[in-house]
């Protein structure tokens, strides 16, 4: 069972620091990975629409985000026009079915490969300030990017028709669906 402090010690194990037993103990890595996992998370978090934090919602009248998201994605009434403007939807319509990244906060739901890249992140974000070395800060950002770029292609290609040959397309139609139920 994963938790924050096993990914602040994954990225603390990256910079060969004390791994910390929790945020509130008092050391230096756990005040420091306590100040920046929430920051570097959901900056991670809004960089990609990972498919474990994806969600949906049906918002009526006064489109107000949820409190949970932080990127949205998209509005699934395909015709609909939208603006954001601070934490509201503008639209001229009564309701509209949003889709959304969302902070989650529970590590349990996060991909395996998401989980690493928030650690890899966060090693790259308190490397300078656990090891005093610049070319381990470069090291970790350097680890960083290639965990996030093999975490991204694998969370944009899982589920995505590989084999052309099979003759299915990656979108389906609505009416196909709606036929298929027949």
């Amino acid at each position: 069972m994963a938790s924050v402090v096993d990914i602040c010690n994954g990225a603390l194990n990256q910079l060969g620091a004390s791994t910390i037993l929790s945020l509130t103990e008092d050391s230096k890595n756990a005040r420091l990975c306590n100040a920046r996992y929430t920051q570097v998370r959901d900056s991670l978090f809004r960089s990609h629409p990972w498919n474990c934090l994806i969600k949906r919602a049906e918002l009526a009248y006064q489109f107000t985000l949820p409190a949970d998201c932080l990127r949205v994605l998209t509005i699934l009434n395909y015709d609909y026009d939208y603006k954001i403007e601070g934490r509201k939807i503008l639209a001229n319509h009564a309701t509209i079915k949003l889709q959304y990244v969302a902070r989650i906060t529970d590590p349990n739901q996060y991909d395996e490969l998401l989980r690493e890249t928030i650690s890899a992140a966060l090693a790259a974000d308190i490397a300078y300030a656990v090891t005093s070395s610049n070319p381990t800060a470069s090291n970790m950002y350097t680890l960083f990017q290639d965990k996030l770029k093999e975490a991204r292609f694998v969370d944009a290609t899982e589920g995505q028709n590989t084999n052309p040959d099979d003759g299915l397309s990656d979108i389906i139609g609505a009416s196909s669906f709606i036929n298929s139920r027949y």
